[in-house]
């Protein structure tokens, strides 16, 4: 997904009409140059930094679980590399008003029993998503996407049959909008849009997802998953796209580690590793510079406050260690793998937009620092009275680095007491929904190419909204924003965010992993997503 890319509501709308790509074969794929020769065995071995909480569509967050969601499941529509939308399961689409869009399924696609995936998947699908019941972390992304009633759905206050989709056949999608939005398309190509097979996960319940059961529509189906050993996904011989699918054979590791994924990647027992030790960067340039791959992706690392309780609940406090926080030193220092200091949520270019930066990001970091002892001590801490607090983050070599580094300026600059706490991933998030911490690691990664996608995060209810921040002017400002998808309405957003700081921006992330040179195809989007039907083992 370029992130040169503007969308706006009257582009869309001329788009859908003009454009409709029936029959049109416009998609992902493995291309292989002419004379390449390919090896006897495609299969490919991934490290994926954790053991994912789910793989149940309707209830994964972060990009442990959605990397494997995006080769098990394909989305309606979905953005090539150039930033624009291409069709997947929806082979056409077309609206008149940019508020009822009507999608033309596939002909043919299957689930990967081989049986037909047909618009009522669709529908129970995001019926599912958006119940309450269900407690989605992406509950409420239809809310966001302006779909009728879903707001009233995930309140309990209307049924989940009164959502704006409906199967007019099986192969024809109606959704109806409450208000044009302009970049409904790209929302649609985000992971947890795709379908689910409805007889299976009314036959199966939660249990669904066990390899026995589990039913894909994506280049590759579930055949074994070992719990914090690894996930194996084969070939799906219905998929609608196989015959530009080359591997057969994808193994997720959860390898937390960037030490141990280093060392079986060196071994010759990975072939992409999920990361780059820090410390190994310098001499892995210079040994095996070529197999090094670094892009910038439209993603966010920051602290998350917990802002209901006590006392970072109070601005001040807030402000005061955000302030305190010295970037430089963590972006160019301590990770040092060309991510940039962060001082708003907005990542440069998202949207092809080029926003303000704020007033405090041009200081030195000594006036911030004298700027964050005096909220402090008007938030009532002091030396004899020290603020201490708890910060969680997951395990990982990298966290836990930023966590040390970030302490001891808060204890230099400040005076704070910092307690840190290592807890595995799907405790961490689980936690985190719940509210059961003070100050904890986060980070955003771009569901789509417009500044919406993290905005909209911190707006009352919202289901991803684990800070707790809630604010009614910042909430018009951005149902505002999302209406005109205007880069000044945009701006005013994100300027109050940056004023309250309901989380502290740290960097701005690069996807950096090490690749084999075998491994043929590697590409990694806007998104810092890489598909494994777009890759090739080469013989060697």
């Amino acid at each position: 997904m370029s992130n040169k890319i503007r969308i706006n509501a009257m582009k869309t709308l001329s788009y859908s009409i003009s454009i409709m790509l029936m029959g049109i074969t416009l998609s992902y794929a493995a291309v292989i140059p002419p004379g390449t020769q390919l090896a006897e065995k495609q299969e490919i071995v991934r490290n994926n930094g954790a053991e994912p909480a789910s793989l149940d569509v309707d209830k994964v967050e972060g990009n442990v679980a959605i990397n494997i969601i995006n080769d098990f499941f394909d989305t309606l529509v979905s953005v090539d590399n150039k930033g624009n939308i291409v069709p997947k399961l929806a082979e056409s689409w077309e609206t008149k008003d940019n508020k009822t869009w009507i999608f033309h399924l596939r002909k043919g696609i299957k689930w990967s029993d081989g049986t037909p995936i047909t618009a009522d998947d669709v529908v129970f699908s995001w019926r599912r998503l958006t119940d309450p019941k269900t407690l989605s972390p992406y509950g409420s992304y239809f809310v966001d996407a302006s779909v009728v009633n879903a707001k009233e759905i995930l309140a309990g206050k209307k049924k989940v049959e009164e959502l704006g989709v409906k199967a007019l056949d099986d192969m024809i999608l109606v959704i109806t909008l409450e208000k044009p939005v302009g970049y409904f398309l790209h929302m649609l190509a985000f992971a947890i849009t795709s379908p689910i097979d409805e007889k299976i996960v009314k036959k199966y319940g939660d249990k669904w997802t066990n390899p026995k059961y589990f039913v894909s529509s994506g280049a590759f189906k579930l055949s074994e998953w070992k719990v914090n050993e690894k996930i194996v996904g084969i070939r799906n011989p219905y998929y609608w796209d196989n015959k530009n699918t080359v591997i057969n054979k994808v193994t997720y590791l959860p390898l937390t580690s960037s030490i141990s994924d280093l060392n079986r990647y060196l071994a010759g027992e990975i072939d992409m590793t999920f990361t780059i030790p820090l410390e190994h960067s310098s001499s892995l340039k210079k040994q095996i510079g070529s197999q090094i791959h670094i892009t910038p992706i439209l993603s966010t690392y920051y602290f998350n406050f917990n802002n209901k309780k006590p006392p970072f609940n109070d601005v001040r406090v807030r402000l005061a260690l955000g302030l305190a926080l010295d970037r430089d030193i963590i972006a160019n220092k301590v990770v040092a793998q060309g991510q940039i200091p962060a001082y708003a949520i907005l990542p440069p270019g998202i949207g092809g937009f080029n926003f303000k930066k704020p007033d405090y990001e041009s200081w030195t970091q000594e006036q911030r620092n004298q700027k964050a002892k005096q909220l402090l001590s008007e938030a009532g801490f002091n030396k004899t009275h020290p603020l201490t607090f708890n910060l969680v983050y997951n395990s990982s070599d990298l966290h836990k680095k930023i966590a040390i580094a970030a302490t001891s300026m808060w204890k230099k600059n400040l005076g704070v007491i910092v307690n840190m706490q290592t807890e595995e991933w799907k405790v961490l998030l689980d936690n985190e929904h719940q509210g059961k911490f003070d100050v904890v690691r986060g980070g955003w990664v771009s569901d789509y190419n417009n500044p919406m996608s993290f905005l909209v995060i911190f707006t009352t209810n919202q289901t991803n909204n684990t800070s707790f921040y809630s604010n009614k002017d910042y909430d018009s400002l951005v149902r505002k924003a999302g209406e005109t998808n205007n880069q000044e309405d945009f701006q005013k957003a994100a300027d109050l965010l940056t004023k309250d700081m309901p989380i502290i921006p740290v960097y701005y992330y690069v996807n950096a992993i090490l690749v084999k040179p075998y491994i043929g195809g590697y590409s990694s989007n806007s998104l810092g997503q890489t598909l494994t039907k777009d890759l090739y083992v080469i013989k060697h």
